[in-house]
């Protein structure tokens, strides 16, 4: 059986892994083995606000490969 659990916040979190623990529930979390920084999370939600705002532009995978093509090449 799967069962996914999207929390709120990081206390919600504790405490349903401790309610996990303390009736030995067998379960896997899917945590990166990276972490943002508090400064690139920051920054992520700052480019996304102004994207979200129409005050930034967005480019597509083509793009961005051909840009990235001309100046490494």
């Amino acid at each position: 059986m799967t069962v996914v659990v999207n929390t709120h916040s990081e206390q919600e979190e504790k405490v349903l892994l401790a309610f996990l623990d303390s009736l030995k529930y067998d379960y896997q979390t899917n945590y990166a083995e990276t972490f943002l920084t508090d400064t690139q999370a920051e920054e992520i939600l700052t480019r996304d606000k102004k994207f979200a705002e129409g005050n930034s532009t967005t480019k597509t995978w083509d793009e961005l490969k051909k840009e990235l093509n001309s100046v490494y090449r």
